[in-house]
This record gives C-alpha cells, structure tokens and sequence, in this order.
C-alpha cells in the first residue's frame, strides 16, 4: 500500500512514545500512567480525519487503515439515471458527514459517539453500468483476461458499482456500509461484500511498520509513491482518458486465497527464496534493509542468483514487465475453514493504476506463469472499476459522467 511520510512518523513516533511510556510505568509503579497513555491513543486514533473532497477520491492514496471493507452494488431493474444521480447525491452527502464524525441525516446511531476514524469511501462504476447508461465504455475498462489458477466464482465478481470503506475501527466501517446500502434501497441492492483486516496502529513493536500479511510477509514495502518519476501517469488517467474519467484512476479488485497448509510446511529459507525477501526484516536477499532498491543481478557465493529466477519480487518487478507499475492496497481476511479443513483465508487484493491492461494484467500474466509464490495462491473473485476523481465542495460522486447524460 502507498505510505504517506507524515504517517509513517506519526506511526513511529506512536511506537517511541509507546516505549517511553512503559518505561515510566515500570519507574513509577504506576499502571495507571499506561492505561491512561492508551485511551489517549485511542482517542486520538478515532478522532483523525481523512477529509472527503480532494483532487483525488481518498482511499486511493490514504495511508494503512485497520480494516477495509469492499461492496459490490447493482442497480435495481427500472432504476435509471435519475434514480442513480439522487443516490450518488445522497452517498456523497453521508460520506462527508460520516467522514468528518458527524451523523448522516436519518441515522440509526450504530456509531454514535465514535470519531471518524480515519474512514474513507472511495466509489467506482462497472462497464455493466455505462452500458446500462448507454455511455462508450473506455478501452481500459475490458474484461480481465483469465489466467492460469484462477478460481473466479462470477456471484463474487463484478458489479454495476465498487465501493471500498477503510478506517481504523470496524463499527465504523460497518456504520458506513449500512448507510450507504440504505440510502440505495430501491436504486441499487449490494451484490457482494468482503470484509479485511490490517495492523492496527501502534501494535507493531521494534523498527519495522509494515503490515505482515497472512504468510508471515510484509506487504506492501515496494509500493510506488506520490513525487516518484511518474508517479501521477502511472496511477491516474490524464487528458487522454474520457472526459469524466480525467484524474480518475482503474481498480483492479482480487479476492486471493492463500494455500497456508502447503506454505506452512516449506521450511522459512524456502519461503524466502519464494518472495525474494527476509521473512524477519522485508530486506531483499540482494543485501541491505527493507526499502534497499533490490539488485537482481547480485550472485550468491556459488554463482546463483541471490534473488532467484522466479522469485515474486524479481517477476512482479517493473524491470521485468516493460515499467508496469501499479499502486497496490492489501486487506488479509480470515473466512473460516473450508470443507476440506483448509482455511479460507488470504487477501483482499486492490490495485490502483490509469491503464490495467498496461498495469496490472501484465504483471499478473507473468506472475500465473513464472512466479514461485503463484503455486500457493489462488483468485476466487475478480472485478474491476472505474474510479472517477475526487470531489469539490458541492459536487457529488460521478457527476462528470452523469451531468452527460
């Protein structure tokens, strides 16, 4: 996921002041000083805020959020565009007030006294839906290609709208959701809906802040930034894109299993040649620390490559898919066990680009055919959205596409 450096002081500075307040507990005799120290913490983390209008929708480049949640909506039959202009009014609307902590009109007070917990909403249309609205569906919004492994179930895929709810707090993400779903009733009825989990802040001890996914790796670290060359082409549609899409962006949406018995039993020096880091640290095993630029052309004493043929890094790596390069978010969802007794577990893949066919169906059409980590790994649910910009005070969601019509 992309990291914001404001967050990742804030997060570190949280963990410095976490250590130093255990310190003067155990100085003091004191258990009340941490357990005043925690409740600051946790007001101070239900109070934050990710304003709603901007430039660019705020989910897209939010830093780590505890939990994420992803609804897939379809309109009802007969809704048209006027029905669907009113409720994307009425979303827009709640998620400015749930955004700022403040209580939508008609609330049912699932949330009352919760802050906004850093929430944000980030909405997006299906290609079902501009055929609907008899609007030409952009090039970047064809089909995903199927790719080896894949186990797509169509009931878990797809969707006239996308809509992805992350914060710190799960309540609040909950309470979002159902106001979204009742303000559609009889426009729009939720089609799907899948619920992750990430790292808590302040839980993470020692240098490293990145979440861990399921596997035991940190995910996320070689994500691109906002300010890196290229940056903004790469991850938002310019003037070539349709008029209503203009810094808009693409999501590619994967629901991912991970085969964790078979990972489990490969011994941890295996699993590292797997993904091509240190399990312990996130360093690549070309040398250094976590964020050290890998070097793929570093040998082993013994001739080999320290960063293997088909390790996921080196295969997922823009040098080896022309420069593609995508901004990725992760959720981990746990689902309980399936009738084999093997968990149906793994993560909620999210991956923001201006050109998916360029971006995201490259990587994955390397990764299926020559990433070790693919053997353990299979997609159950596939979608893909088109994420218009963000908005200015008194607009609403989509309203470049549907004032056209």
């Amino acid at each position: 996921m992309a990291r914001d450096p404001d967050r990742r002081v804030s997060r570190r500075g949280l963990l410095a002041m976490t250590a130093l307040a255990g310190g003067a507990a155990v100085a003091t005799g004191g258990a009340g000083v941490a357990a005043a120290t925690r409740g600051e913490s946790a007001r101070g983390r239900g109070g934050h805020r990710i304003p709603f209008d901007g430039r660019h929708q705020a989910g897209i480049l939010a830093p780590y959020a505890a939990h994420g949640w992803f609804a897939a909506f379809d309109l009802e039959p007969g809704a048209d565009a006027a029905r669907l202009r009113s409720m994307l009014r009425a979303w827009t609307g709640a998620a400015r007030d749930l955004t700022a902590g403040r209580a939508p009109s008609g609330d049912d007070a699932m949330a009352a006294g919760y802050g906004p917990a850093a929430l944000t909403i980030t909405a997006g249309f299906g290609a079902s839906l501009l055929r609907r609205l008899r609007v030409p569906v952009p090039a970047a919004l064809a089909p995903l290609p199927a790719f080896p492994r894949d186990e797509i179930d169509p009931a878990r895929s797809d969707g006239d709208v996308g809509v992805l709810f992350t914060a710190d707090d799960a309540i609040v993400v909950a309470h979002a959701l159902r106001t979204l779903t009742r303000l559609a009733r009889g426009t729009a009825r939720v089609r799907w809906q899948m619920s992750g989990f990430s790292t808590t802040d302040g839980v993470v001890t020692g240098q490293n802040a990145t979440p861990r996914n399921l596997m035991g790796q940190l995910d996320g670290t070689g994500n691109p930034r906002p300010g890196d060359p290229g940056f903004d082409s790469k991850i938002f549609v310019g003037d070539t894109g349709p008029a209503w899409m203009r810094g808009g962006t693409y999501l590619v949406f994967r629901r991912i299993r991970m085969l964790l018995d078979d990972w489990d039993a490969l011994p941890r020096h295996r699993q590292e040649q797997v993904v091509g880091r240190r399990k312990d640290t996130g360093a690549p095993l070309s040398g250094g620390t976590e964020f050290t630029p890998f070097d793929l052309d570093r040998q082993n004493p013994d001739g080999s490559l320290a960063i293997g043929p088909g390790a996921h890094v080196r295969q997922a790596s823009p040098e080896s898919n022309e420069g593609a390069t995508i901004l990725r978010k992760g959720f981990s969802y746990f689902d309980g066990h399936r009738t084999d007794g093997s968990p149906d577990a793994g993560l909620l893949f999210m991956a923001f680009q201006s050109d998916p066919a360029g971006g995201f169906t490259r990587i994955q059409q390397r990764l299926a055919l020559a990433d070790d980590l693919s053997r353990y790994l299979r997609h159950t649910s596939s979608a893909l959205f088109a994420v218009p910009r963000g908005c200015d005070p008194g607009d609403y969601l989509g309203q470049d596409l549907l004032e056209r019509l």
